[in-house]
C-alpha cells in the first residue's frame, strides 16, 4: 500500500471543474460541474420545460428522441431526491439508446444517484463501461460504496484507481479517511493521514474533519483533537466533529469547554452540535449547562428540530425532572419513536432511583401508560421499546401486562432477537412463572452467555437448584464462557440446596479457571449457606478473610443467622461491626431494634434510635399492592381506609386461627416511630400488608390463580412463615416480591430456601 502510494499519489487542492468531453454525436455547450462535498449542480434546459417528472419519463422510457445533456440531469436529479432505483433504470436505458452512455457528464451523474439509491452494483456497471474516467468519478465511487456501509470496497477502489494513474484530490482523499473510520481501521488510516502530513494537506478542511472522525471512533481523542487543531478554515462541521469527539470518549467536560470556545469564536451552532452538547450534558448530569443550551436552541432557532428536543427531553430525565419531560412531551407536535422510547425509558430509570417499591410501581405504571399511547400512535415499537417495556413489567410483576408485550413481539417477528427473548425470560422469572421462562428459553435460536445466565439465576431463585447446576454444566459444554453473574446463580443453587462442598468448588472454579474476582454478592451468597447451615464460626472466619471490606447485606444476613440459631454472642458482635459503618437503611436499623428489643438489651435499643435519629433514618414505609384485572388494589399495616377492611380482616383473622392449628407461632416487631415514646417499641404483626393484599387476593382472584404481591420492604420472619402456612390451606401458589428478592411459596414451602435477608 506504502509503495502504491508513493509511486501514484499526486494531490489536487480546491474544487474540480469537469472538462468538457467532446462527443460522438454533438459538442454541448454549457458543460459546466461543481464537483462540491457530495452535490452536483446542474445547468438548466429550456427544453422539455412544460412537461413534469412523470410526463419526462414516460418519455424517456419510449422512444429515443435525441435530447440535450441537461435532460437527464434534471430526471437524474429527481430521481435521486425521490431515491427511485426503478425510475433511475428507466433513465439510464434511454441515456443507452440515445448513445449518451458515452457521456462522461451524464454516466458520472448516473453513476452517482445509482449510489445514492443504495444500489452499488449499476453503479460499478457504469463506472466499469465509461469511455473515460476522471476524479469526479473515481471519488464518486468511492464515496457511494462508503455511504453504503461497504468500507473496505471504497478503499479497493481508491487503490485501484492509483494503479490507473489517476491522482486523488483532498476530497477523495477525505472519503476514504472515512471509510477507514466506519470499519475502525486505525493502521490503515494512518497510512493516509501519513501522507496528507507528506503532501502538506492535513490542514484542508475535508481532509481534517475525516481525520478527526477516523480517531475519535478509533479511541484516540487526544490525536482527534489534534488534528482539528491543525485545520486552518474550521467550519461548523469541523468544531461539531471535536465537541462530539470528546462526548463519544468520555470526556463530556473537555467537550463543553470545546463548545464555549467555539461559541466564543462566534461560531453558531447547528443542530448536530446542540444535540452533541446536549448529550453530554446528559452525560454528567449537568442539569444547569443544559438549560443555558437550550436558550442557545431557542436562539438559533433549533428548539423544534426533533433530534434537539428528544437531547433535552433526555437531559430532563437523566436529571429526574420528569415533570420537566413531560411539559416537553406534551409541547411536541412531531414526536418520533425515539422520544417514546426516552420517556418509557426515563420512567424505567425512575424506577431504579427510587427508594422504595410503592414509589418503583408508579413509574413503572407510567411507563406502561406511555407504551399503550404509543401503540395507538400507529408508531410501531422497536426492539428497544420492547426491552425497556419488559424490564419495567419485571420490576413490578405485571404479568398479564407481559404476557401481552409477549404476544405483540410475536405478532412484531421480534421473537428471535436475543436481546427481546433474554428480556422475556428474566421477566417470566422475576415473575415467577419459570416454566414460561424455560420454554422462551428453549424456542431462542441463539443463546448467549446473559441468555444462560438469566434462566440459571432463575431457577436459582425459584429454588430448582439441579436444574440451574445441570443447565450451569450444558453451558459449560457449549463452551459458552460464563461471568460473575453467572457464578451468583450457581453459588445461590447451590446454598438453597444445602450444598457447601459443591459451592466451595464452584467458587473455586470461578477464580482459578475463569479468572473472576469475587464481589460482594459471591460473598452474601457464601455467607448465607454457612448460616443456613448454623456453622456461624466458619461463616465469621470466612468474612474475616474476604478481599474487602463487609458491607451491611453480609453483617445483616449474619445476625438473621445469629438470632435463628440463638447465639446472641455473636450476633452482638456483629451488630456492632454493622453500626460501625453507619448504614443508612431502615431495614438494617429494624434488625437491629428486634435482635436487641428481643434480648432485653432496652440500652441498645436506645442507642440505635440515636443513631438512626443522628442518620436522619426515617420510618420504615410498609405498602404491598396486588393487580387484578389490570386494577392496582394497595395497603399499608393496619389499613382500615379498604372500602372491604372489615371483611379483609375478618378474612384474615379466620386464616391466622386455622394456621395456628397446623402449628404457627406469632411472632412480635419492633416498630420504627417518629418519636421515642418509652418502651412502646414492638407491635402485633398480624395486619402487615402483605397479609392484608395476600387475603384480598384469596377473596377476589379465581381459585386457579396464583396470588402475586408486591411490597415496598423486606419480609418479616413472621409474614414469611404465615404465608407458607397460607399456600397450604389455600392451595394457591403466592409469589411475593419483597425489596430484595422474589419469595414463591407453594404447599408450605418458599423458593428463597427460608432466606436469611428477612426482617
Amino acid at each position: 500500500m506504502v509503495k502504491l502510494f508513493q509511486c501514484h499519489f499526486k494531490l489536487v487542492i480546491g474544487c474540480f471543474q469537469c472538462i468538457r468531453s467532446v462527443q460522438t454525436k454533438k459538442e454541448y455547450s454549457h458543460q459546466k460541474c461543481k464537483f462540491q462535498g457530495q452535490s452536483i449542480s446542474f445547468q438548466k434546459s429550456q427544453r422539455f420545460t412544460n412537461l413534469d417528472f412523470r410526463e419526462a419519463l414516460s418519455l424517456a422510457g419510449e422512444g429515443t428522441e435525441e435530447v440535450e445533456q441537461s435532460f437527464y440531469s434534471e430526471l437524474l436529479q429527481q430521481c435521486r431526491d425521490e431515491f427511485s432505483n426503478s425510475d433511475t433504470q428507466i433513465v439510464h436505458g434511454h441515456a443507452m439508446k440515445t448513445g449518451f452512455h458515452e457521456d462522461v457528464y451524464v454516466m458520472s451523474v448516473l453513476l452517482n444517484v445509482y449510489a445514492k439509491c443504495g444500489n452499488m452494483d449499476d453503479a460499478r456497471k457504469v463506472f466499469d463501461n465509461m469511455p473515460r474516467r476522471n476524479v469526479v468519478a473515481w471519488t464518486m465511487l468511492i464515496s457511494g460504496y462508503a455511504q453504503n456501509s461497504l468500507p473496505k470496497q471504497a478503499v479497493h477502489v481508491f487503490q485501484e484507481m492509483l494503479h490507473a494513474g489517476s491522482y486523488p484530490s483532498a476530497y477523495t482523499l477525505a472519503v476514504v479517511l472515512n471509510a477507514c473510520a466506519s470499519s475502525y481501521s486505525l493502521k490503515l488510516g494512518d497510512q493516509f493521514h501519513a501522507y496528507t502530513i507528506k503532501y502538506h494537506v492535513e490542514f484542508d478542511t475535508n481532509v481534517g474533519n475525516a481525520l478527526c472522525s477516523l480517531y475519535s471512533k478509533c479511541g484516540r481523542l487526544e490525536y482527534a483533537l489534534k488534528a482539528f487543531r491543525r485545520i486552518r478554515e474550521k467550519n461548523i462541521v469541523s468544531w461539531t466533529s471535536a465537541v462530539s469527539a470528546c462526548g463519544d470518549n468520555g470526556a463530556a467536560v473537555k467537550g463543553l469547554k470545546l463548545f464555549l470556545e467555539m461559541i466564543s469564536e462566534n461560531i453558531n451552532p447547528n443542530e448536530f452540535t446542540l444535540t452533541s452538547v446536549l448529550s453530554q450534558c446528559c452525560g454528567i448530569q449537568s442539569l444547569e449547562f443544559g438549560r443555558q443550551v437550550r436558550t442557545l436552541c431557542v436562539k438559533f432557532g433549533c428548539e423544534s428540530n426533533l433530534h434537539v428536543r428528544n437531547s433535552l427531553l433526555y437531559l430532563y430525565i437523566k436529571n429526574g425532572c420528569i415533570g420537566e419531560a413531560q411539559k416537553l412531551f406534551n409541547g411536541m407536535d412531531d414526536v418520533s419513536l425515539v422520544t417514546w422510547n426516552a420517556m418509557i425509558a426515563g420512567h424505567a430509570q425512575m424506577m431504579e432511583l427510587t427508594k422504595d417499591n410503592l414509589s418503583a410501581w408508579e413509574s413503572g405504571s407510567e411507563a406502561l401508560q406511555y407504551f399503550s399511547k404509543l401503540n395507538r400512535s400507529g408508531i410501531k415499537p422497536d426492539l428497544y421499546t420492547f426491552s425497556s417495556v419488559l424490564s419495567i413489567c419485571s420490576r413490578i410483576v405485571a404479568l398479564e401486562q407481559g404476557e401481552q408485550i409477549h404476544a405483540q413481539i410475536m405478532k412484531a417477528g421480534f421473537l428471535s432477537d436475543v436481546i427481546v427473548g433474554t428480556s422475556l425470560v428474566n421477566m417470566y422469572n422475576k415473575c415467577g412463572s419459570i416454566e414460561r421462562a424455560s420454554k422462551v428459553f428453549l424456542e431462542m435460536s441463539t443463546r448467549t452467555m446473559i441468555l444462560w445466565t438469566s434462566l440459571i439465576t432463575g431457577f436459582s431463585q425459584h429454588g430448582m437448584s439441579q436444574q440451574a447446576l445441570h443447565l450451569f454444566e450444558d453451558m459449560r459444554l457449549t463452551r459458552v464462557k460464563p461471568n460473575a453473574v453467572t457464578f451468583v446463580g450457581v453459588l445461590a443453587a447451590c446454598g438453597h440446596a444445602g450444598m457447601l462442598s459443591q459451592a466451595h468448588n464452584y467458587f473455586d472454579i470461578m477464580q482459578k479457571k475463569y479468572k473472576i474476582t469475587p464481589v460482594m454478592d459471591h460473598y452474601e451468597i457464601m455467607v448465607d449457606m454457612f448460616v443456613r447451615l448454623g456453622r456461624l464460626e466458619q461463616a465469621l472466619n470466612f468474612i474475616k478473610k474476604m478481599n474487602c471490606v463487609p458491607r451491611e447485606s453480609i453483617w445483616s444476613i449474619f445476625i438473621a443467622g445469629c438470632r435463628r440459631h440463638g447465639n446472641l454472642e455473636l450476633g452482638f458482635y456483629a451488630a456492632e461491626q454493622l453500626l460501625s459503618l453507619k448504614p443508612k437503611d431502615t431495614e438494617t436499623y429494624v434488625l437491629l431494634l428486634n435482635m436487641y428489643h428481643s434480648a432485653g438489651r432496652f440500652e441498645d435499643v436506645s442507642r440505635v434510635r440515636k443513631m438512626m435519629k443522628e442518620e436522619n433514618v426515617g420510618k420504615l414505609k410498609d405498602w404491598s399492592w396486588i393487580s387484578i384485572k389490570y386494577k392496582v388494589y394497595s395497603f399499608e399495616t393496619n389499613d382500615k381506609t379498604h372500602l372491604e377492611s372489615s371483611q379483609i380482616c375478618k378474612s384474615l383473622e379466620d386464616l391466622l386461627v386455622k394456621a395456628k392449628s397446623l402449628g404457627y407461632e406469632m411472632l412480635e416487631s419492633v416498630e420504627i416511630l417518629d418519636e421515642e415514646e418509652g418502651e412502646k417499641t414492638s407491635s402485633p404483626t398480624i395486619y402487615h400488608s402483605e397479609k392484608l393484599a395476600i387475603t384480598f387476593g384469596l377473596e377476589n382472584l379465581p381459585s386457579s390463580s396464583p396470588v402475586r404481591v408486591v411490597k415496598s420492604t423486606l419480609l418479616c420472619t413472621d409474614s414469611h412463615n404465615f404465608i407458607k402456612y397460607v399456600s397450604t390451606l389455600s392451595g394457591r401458589e403466592i409469589i411475593v416480591r419483597d425489596s430484595k428478592r422474589l419469595h414463591k411459596f407453594v404447599n408450605g414451602k418458599c423458593s428463597c430456601g427460608n432466606s436469611y435477608g428477612l426482617l
